[in-house]
């Protein structure tokens, strides 16, 4: 974490900040239950990247499938909880935040972060690696997460995550007499230089692992709809952090340089306009387009058939120093409440206004305290409490350490099998290859598939028809919906941040419609 590594004389000991920054709301009907948006604010959480044990989200969600009633006794975790942020397996990091899909299998068993990324890099036992098949012709999407453009500094990401019926249920799943449902829960986005459908979860993704537990048949999302009241909250699991005792025995921390973006008002404004839909929202009108051969759909998501979200003024936070040891009902947290109040906007947005004895502003960024010390509260439980650095004993050494990353070892690129007999060279690509440059300094490279040959599709349980018809519905898909075009309700207020200019692609001439980009190749190139 630091290369201020304590010696035999020093007090000083590795530390952390972990927990959630959780916000509350009123619930929402259940009938809204077919997904759900929200823009969320893009920033650089810490002024310098600190190391590969650094892993957070901004602000996000967990969107689960509606479990039984009652419960069942064993764990069925399954869900989508991706976003922005920064994760320990993010071989090309910056201090601008990536998106990932974060698809969840049963009980972690896979997941699926985006097209070609999953758990693991082992292709020859993928863990989600096609659990994700690319939609857009538009967007060029890297298996070690997708581009904000750097510098980005508060403005909104819009995204959420509404089924299309672009698969039929199926009877079957892997040959045996299991159903899989016909959900494919489709990543939209509205940025400023993109908007509309990205990509998918393959229902199959969800629905495999009942090939091996017939009970598990329709328990997970490609069946279920979702819960509508969900958690919307930051999780944080690691930002450096050292804490050491002094000559009286009292004990202080030291935490990486965390910065908040605010505003004209020295506000935060870091969620806006978090909706619910329901089925009518989207769903029907592509049905009776695609599978009725109604007339075209334009894709715009009906607002009348959305809920906004009200936010409450109660907040709640966990954010702990700890050692990395402690379990989690035992961390001592830090004193959230002296340093931030939570103030909505309009119901529609969730912000923090901020204490200005403890927060430094720095243009558009306020930094958060940095030192603190281990006191009891008036309940008399421990507290991290924020204090000045000129209060902090010089003999703890904190004043003077730095959060110095290690030097970061060389990490060999994500690669894709070249087997001339994988699904990635049968029936393979129709055009290629291309490279693109994001701004993390890697090189992408990438070939354009028709859409149905894409590798996703090869392993999604699907038969040669049913993918041709896949392939007829996303032909007229890509011919009516443009990246130009409304989708996602728009935010009514705010600057919309933008996807790295260099992922942003048009398709060569003749592959307008039915063919997409898919990564093969990302790493350091030979200069």
């Amino acid at each position: 974490m630091s290369d201020n590594t304590p010696t035999n004389t020093d007090t000083r000991e590795n530390a952390q900040v972990v927990g959630y920054l959780k916000m509350q709301y009123q619930p929402a009907p259940e009938s809204f239950n077919a997904g759900y948006s929200m823009y969320v604010a893009a920033w650089p959480l810490v002024e310098s990247y600190p190391g590969s044990q650094f892993q957070t989200g901004l602000f996000g969600t967990w969107m689960f499938g509606q479990p039984d009633d009652p419960p069942p006794t064993k764990r069925l975790y399954s869900d989508i909880e991706g976003g922005l942020g920064w994760w320990r397996d993010t071989q090309y990091p910056t201090i601008t935040p990536k998106f990932i899909m974060g698809g969840v299998a049963l009980n972690f068993v896979a997941w699926a972060n985006g097209p070609g990324a999953g758990k693991g890099r082992d292709w020859n036992h993928p863990a989600g690696h096609y659990g994700v098949a690319q939609l857009s012709p538009c967007v060029l999407w890297p298996p070690d997460g997708l581009n904000v453009k750097q510098g980005t500094c508060g403005e909104l990401w819009g995204y959420g995550y509404l089924p299309l019926p672009l698969i039929q249920p199926k009877a079957t799943t892997g040959g045996k007499p299991i159903p899989t449902g016909g959900n494919c829960w489709t990543l939209f986005l509205n940025t400023a230089n993109f908007k509309g459908p990205v990509a998918f979860f393959t229902p199959y993704f969800f629905s495999h692992v009942a090939e091996e537990d017939p009970s598990l048949a329709g328990k997970f999302l490609d069946t279920r709809p979702t819960v509508t009241n969900r958690p919307v909250a930051m999780e944080t699991q690691h930002i450096p952090a050292m804490q050491a005792t002094d000559n009286k025995g009292e004990t202080y921390a030291k935490i990486a340089r965390t910065r908040f973006p605010v505003d004209e008002q020295d506000a935060s404004v870091v969620l806006h306009q978090v909706r619910a839909y329901s089925k009518k929202a989207l769903w029907d009108q592509v049905q009776t387009w695609l599978e009725d051969d109604g007339s075209p759909a334009n894709g715009k998501i009906d607002c009348e058939n959305s809920h906004v979200f009200s936010f409450m003024t109660e907040q709640a936070s966990n954010w702990s120093i700890d050692d990395g040891n402690t379990p989690r009902e035992k961390r001592i947290p830090l004193d959230w409440q002296n340093i931030v109040t939570a103030v909505p906007r309009g119901e529609k947005d969730f912000e923090y206004r901020w204490n200005t004895k403890w927060v430094k502003r720095e243009g558009p960024l306020v930094t958060l305290p940095e030192y603190y010390k281990l006191t009891t509260n008036a309940e008399g439980k421990l507290h991290w409490t924020p204090v000045q650095p000129e209060r902090v004993p010089a003999e703890t050494g904190l004043t003077e350490m730095e959060f110095t990353p290690k030097p970061a070892q060389p990490m060999p690129p994500y690669v894709t099998p070249e087997d001339p007999d994988s699904c990635w060279k049968k029936p393979g690509p129709a055009a290629g290859p291309f490279e693109a440059k994001p701004g993390d300094g890697s090189t992408v490279v990438y070939y354009w598939y028709r859409f149905a040959d894409q590798p996703a599709l090869l392993n999604a349980d699907l038969s040669d028809a049913e993918r041709e018809e896949l392939q007829s519905k996303v032909e007229r898909l890509h011919r009516q919906w443009h990246k130009d075009d409304e989708y996602l309700p728009p935010p009514e207020h705010g600057t919309l941040a933008e996807i790295d200019p260099a992922l942003i692609v048009e398709p060569p001439k003749g592959l307008e419609a039915g063919y997409v980009p898919i990564v093969t190749w990302q790493g350091i190139a030979e200069s």
